[in-house]
């Protein structure tokens, strides 16, 4: 199907079909009117032109005066006119012609090859000039995209100035917190525990100093004001600790995991001893940490683990390791340099928990156990969350009801990626291979 549509019009039908048959072989598709009236109603229907040839003489509305309607609408002013006539006018009617809207000239008698070679000219340039209409409303477009996208960004920029005043804030309200806590640490710490010590020591003349007086229910009230002040005496403890944890870099340095564990051991030996319990650990290496905090968690892990043991059953715990190049499932891997990770798993066979809790465990104060059967304060995990968070490590647990548990403690190689030390850069070359 021809691509190129011409409206001609012409009042006389063999000046129509004159300039049909010149153009015929140029396989151009015709739409005819008689008269400039048709032509409007023709252009009213159907834009889609690329050329009018036109003849200036006619009743009714003339060629120009047609032409001027034409030029009014929007929509029909790309499509070029070529006018047609048996007069050579002045330039003052040449010019009447021009404004009305006309490209050109064409004079009778026609000249079949000045016709074609015009109306060649003009249907090129109605294409190049529809490309460029085509090619400005998509730049129109894409500034009009621009412009939004930079409207967003500015919106964003005003969020992100909002945002960032508003974690100066949070961040002011999180420092007054701390100093809060720290505060009540030092409440805790004195105001607190000297009127516990008070409670237990008189507690304790009571019971020896007045045993033959004291019958056995008020024997038996002591011990129970005793071991209730005995408790809130390790709940305090369990706080400070957690209020005083902190987190500085110059506490990083290398520590041989192996002798933290056997003084651990070494500590609770007695236990140990009287559980029957056996404990395997692996060779482990050699970390950058804060040797006491470290010691702090373990204890807390591996004394659970003694703590938390089935009935008729002794404990089994068993201490291994493994390096990867991961966050070990908690983060994602953005970092330009991804760290290596120490993995050390502590696995025990005692009485486990439902792992829709493995979270929950790691917050202050909860304890899924029964607190008749095992003692405890519910600080403990949420201490070793802590100092594994300001190790720029991560913690998480493994456990099924009355099959045992497995605490994993993802800890860097390596605490700061711009300045390493020699030996921390050794571990990380020796790991990496």
């Amino acid at each position: 199907m021809p691509e190129i549509k011409i409206l001609l019009v012409d009042d006389r039908e063999d000046n129509l079909l004159s300039i049909e048959a010149i153009l015929a072989s140029e396989r151009y598709e015709f739409v005819k009117a008689n008269s400039g009236r048709q032509a409007l109603k023709i252009l009213l229907k159907d834009q889609d032109f690329n050329l009018v040839l036109m003849d200036v003489k006619m009743p009714g509305l003339s060629g120009f005066e047609t032409a001027s309607l034409i030029y009014e609408r929007d929509k029909l002013r790309h499509i070029p006119i070529i006018f047609i006539t048996a007069y050579n006018y002045s330039d003052k009617k040449v010019y009447e012609g021009y404004k009305a809207g006309a490209v050109d000239y064409i004079y009778k008698p026609i000249n079949p090859q000045l016709l074609k070679a015009k109306v060649e000219v003009f249907v090129e340039l109605y294409k190049k000039t529809n490309q460029l209409m085509m090619q400005e409303q998509k730049l129109i477009s894409i500034n009009k995209n621009l412009a939004n996208e930079i409207q967003e960004r500015k919106l964003s920029e005003e969020k992100v100035k909002k945002l960032n005043i508003q974690l100066v804030e949070n961040i002011e309200h999180l420092e007054n917190a701390n100093a809060e806590l720290a505060r009540f640490a030092y409440v805790a710490s004195h105001d607190l525990q000297e009127p516990l010590r008070k409670i237990r020591t008189y507690g304790d003349l009571l019971k020896t100093k007045y045993k033959s007086i004291i019958d056995k229910d008020g024997q038996h009230y002591i011990d129970r004001i005793q071991k209730g002040s005995e408790r809130l005496q390790k709940l305090i403890r369990d706080i400070l600790s957690y209020s005083r944890l902190t987190s500085s870099n110059d506490s990083f340095k290398l520590a041989d995991l192996n002798i933290v564990i056997s003084e651990i051991l070494n500590d609770l030996e007695i236990v140990v001893q009287e559980s029957g319990a056996r404990i395997k650990v692996a060779d482990l290496p050699q970390l950058p940490v804060n040797a006491g905090q470290i010691r702090q968690l373990f204890q807390n892990i591996i004394g659970n683990a003694l703590k938390f043991t089935k009935p008729n059953s002794k404990p089994e715990i068993e201490i291994s390791y493994d390096i990867s190049d991961n966050e070990f499932e908690f983060g994602n891997k953005t970092k330009a340099t991804p760290l290596l990770y120490c993995n050390i798993y502590i696995r025990d066979n005692g009485i486990g928990f439902n792992e829709s809790y493995s979270e929950q465990i790691f917050t202050l104060f909860k304890r899924l156990d029964d607190s008749s059967m095992y003692e405890g304060t519910g600080i403990g995990l949420a201490i070793c969350k802590k100092i594994v968070e300001q190790h720029r490590g991560f913690i998480r647990a493994k456990s099924k009801v009355n099959e045992g548990s497995v605490f994993i403690i993802s800890l860097p190689l390596i605490q700061t990626q711009h300045e390493l030390s020699s030996d921390q850069q050794s571990i990380e070359n020796t790991y990496s291979r």
